[in-house]
């Protein structure tokens, strides 16, 4: 079951903004300027003493978008937003659906108000399992189920949630009780960059907008620092990725998030040029056909070794990349519960992502950089 959730999320990942310059709003701005750059599904608008957060793309092909107002203390509403969800911030009790909300939450500092989680065990942050071990954190049940007696025992301010489609039982009744349900839709973005920008919808529920900011530009202004390192390659390797599951291989398409990463980093992925932001399902010998003599295998989903790979299926060993052992896989680095951490801390941290991939097929280029997320296969 772990592995099939791991798989379901892989896809999550690589399924799938306005750019404006950021700049704070008064109430009384007749045009307020949204302070979101690559996010396409997120959009933020900042007054004197609310924000207003709009997301526009909570799920794939969402006809529906969700407007939130956070309200800081002493400030005035007016009429028009009245009828909109209203949060108080900063938040002092929230839970959250996503392990990719925990770094978020850390980041800010304000990891000490989360008091619910669905499948704690996913969850491999040290500071926060911590807090799981210790019991300030409780168990919510799952995302598509989440029990409603403990969530209402919990009373938190907001609950920030996820859904692939309108029809999420389990937080439409939640909303019903009148828990507070705001959808995030992180996971929509189709850009690294896009992703990791949903830090500042934390930061408008923490009245931490400065900070959040702060954090994003340092991210984003590393992770174009190492895009413009990796264009000094002389040299661009041929990329495979993926593996098989229940007889089909599943590799991002290229659109996706996944797929960007690769291009960044000056590598010639092989399936580039496929249309979406999802995940391709093809044959193995399909696969054979195209990448027998791929340069480089990333990601080939939940295996570690290369006996394992054999294990599972011994025509993985035709492949170039595993006769040379150029083979990495971000599936062994997990948290004391077998989390995975990239699943929850890459889509905050691309340019971790990016550096690594640059040290992988350019390892000139970074000499003395250590593997944060990636690692060869044993």
């Amino acid at each position: 079951m772990r592995n099939l959730y791991y798989l379901l999320l892989f896809v999550v990942l690589t399924i799938s903004g306005c750019k404006n310059d950021t700049k704070t709003t008064s109430a009384n701005s007749l045009a307020p300027v949204n302070t979101v750059k690559h996010a396409k599904g997120l959009q933020i608008y900042r007054y004197n003493g609310f924000t207003v957060v709009k997301v526009t793309n909570p799920w794939p092909d969402a006809k529906k978008a969700y407007t939130y107002v956070m309200q800081k203390k002493g400030g005035i509403l007016p009429d028009s937003l009245k009828n909109y969800t209203t949060v108080q911030v900063p938040l002092k009790a929230v839970v959250v659906t996503s392990t990719t909300h925990i770094p978020s939450l850390e980041t800010l500092g304000v990891e000490n108000t989360l008091v619910g989680f669905p499948g704690t065990d996913f969850i491999s942050s040290k500071k926060t399992r911590a807090r799981i071990d210790s019991g300030k954190v409780k168990e919510a049940g799952a995302n598509e189920s989440l029990n409603t007696e403990v969530m209402i025992d919990l009373a938190p301010d907001a609950v920030v949630g996820f859904s692939i489609s309108s029809n999420n039982k389990s937080l439409n009744s939640l909303e019903k009780s009148g828990l507070k349900i705001l959808y995030n839709g992180d996971w929509t973005e189709q850009t690294p960059l896009g992703k990791a920008e949903w830090i500042k919808f934390f930061g408008a529920l923490y009245d931490k907008e400065d900070k959040a900011d702060k954090i994003f530009n340092n991210i984003e202004n590393e992770y174009k620092k190492a895009f413009a390192l990796a264009q000094k390659a002389t040299d661009k390797p041929t990329v495979l990725s993926g593996a098989m599951f229940q007889d089909h291989w599943y590799l991002p398409q290229g659109g996706s998030w996944a797929a960007l990463f690769l291009k960044d980093a000056k590598a010639d992925y092989l399936w580039a040029d496929s249309k979406g932001t999802g995940s391709l399902n093809l044959s193995f010998e399909t696969v054979l056909d195209k990448a027998e003599n791929a340069d480089y295998w990333i990601g080939p989903s939940q295996f570690t070794t290369f006996k394992q790979m054999v294990d599972a299926n011994p025509h993985y060993a035709q492949f170039k990349a595993f006769k040379t052992k150029n083979v990495y896989s971000y599936s062994s680095k997990k948290g004391a519960t077998d989390g995975l951490i990239y699943y929850e801390l890459a889509p905050n941290r691309p340019d971790l992502v990016l550096k690594d991939l640059i040290y992988i097929f350019h390892p000139e280029l970074l000499p003395d950089y250590e593997l944060h997320f990636f690692e060869k296969l044993k």
